[in-house]
Formats: structure tokens, C-alpha cells, sequence
């Protein structure tokens, strides 16, 4: 089953807590299970859609349910889910992923070969997915990449946003409790057998 665009045509927040637990498939090959997510809507200062529409951003004002992919720093790509109506403009980032398929292909690109660090960060993410700037808009259930839905209710962390400077403390991230595959700490550390 996957999971269709109305899925994320919804607020934001309620979007990137449903994420947890989807697997995210791209071009058949690689992929794993979504860890880490983080809600980002145009209200919100740290939004790229904060102040109105431009070139780069104008995938996150289109259709809910598309990719948004843009450049960080000149230096790595991001990939983000466009969610609520158009003109919302918000979006979830994918910041971590449990890779689980296509290991090697994305051993390959990241030049690396522990596990826990190929899909930990949306910079790494999209490399190890082979994401660029070619996805940029494209629809979320169709190829390349494909999306199905969490098979149980996980157990959800939730804290501040990290790798920002404006709205840092507004606790949009999420993450799947005990991963051993997150980009970061959540400020309570759920893993079995820690304080």
C-alpha cells in the first residue's frame, strides 16, 4: 500500500509525526525506514517560505504531496514532503532515514561503510538516495521515489528543530524513540537501559 498525496494535504506538524515509521523508497533501489522528520510552515521564521515565494522555494507554495529539494549551503542536497493547500507553503524535511535497501549502492555513494551514519542527516540522506535537484517537484506517489505508510504505531520523540538559528526552540522534530539512526540527541534520550 502506498500512501497516496492526500496524506499530506493536513497540517504540517500531524504530517511529519504520521512520517515515523513510513518506509521511503527511491527508484526501487535504495531506501530505508523514515527516523526523523522536522515541520517547518510559512509562519515560521526558519521557513524558506517565510518570506513569500521565490524561485527556489516555489515547490513548497504548489501542490501537498511533492517533493521540495533544495541546495543547503551550497554543499548538500535536502529533501522535503510539500504538505497542506497550495499557498500553505509547508513542508516536512527528512532529516533520517534506517536504511534498509539497496545497503551497498548507498555504501557506494557515501564512500563509507557504518551503517548507522549512511542515511543520519539530510545531507547524507540525499546522497546515499541519490537525490538532487532533478526531483525537485516531483509527486511523492509515483516514481521515483515510492512511500508506504508506518506497519504500526511507533513510539515518537519529539524536541527542538536542530542546524538553525531562527525558531531553534520550537519542537518540530520528530523522531522514532531508541533509533539508533537519528542525525542527533533528542533532549531525552529514550533508548532502552538510559536514564
Amino acid at each position: 500500500m502506498m500512501i497516496s498525496t492526500r496524506f499530506f494535504d493536513r497540517d504540517v506538524v500531524s504530517v511529519a509525526r504520521d512520517l515515523i515509521g513510513a518506509t521511503l523508497v527511491v527508484d526501487g533501489t535504495v531506501g530505508g525506514t523514515i527516523v526523523e522528520t522536522e515541520a517547518y510552515d510559512q509562519q515560521d521564521p526558519a521557513s524558506h517560505s517565510f518570506k513569500g515565494a521565490t524561485a527556489r522555494n516555489a515547490a513548497m507554495f504548489g501542490e501537498p504531496g511533492r517533493a521540495y529539494v533544495y541546495r543547503s549551503y551550497g554543499i548538500h542536497w535536502c529533501l522535503n514532503f510539500v504538505c497542506e493547500a497550495p499557498g500553505n507553503a509547508s513542508a516536512v524535511l527528512i532529516r533520517a532515514i534506517e536504511p534498509t535497501l539497496g545497503l551497498d549502492a548507498m555504501a557506494a555513494r557515501r564512500g563509507l561503510a557504518d551503517i548507522r551514519k549512511l542515511c543520519a542527516g539530510p545531507g547524507r540522506l540525499t546522497q546515499a538516495l541519490g537525490i538532487t535537484g532533478a526531483q525537485n517537484g516531483c509527486r511523492l506517489d509515483a516514481p521515483p521515489f515510492r512511500l508506504e505508510p508506518a506497519g504500526a504505531s511507533p513510539q515518537i520523540v519529539a524536541g527542538p528543530r536542530i542546524g538553525i538559528t531562527k525558531g531553534a526552540d520550537t519542537p518540530w522534530r520528530f523522531g522514532l524513540a531508541g533509533s539508533s539512526y537519528l542525525s542527533g540527541r533528542f533532549p531525552v534520550d529514550t533508548r532502552p537501559g538510559n536514564p
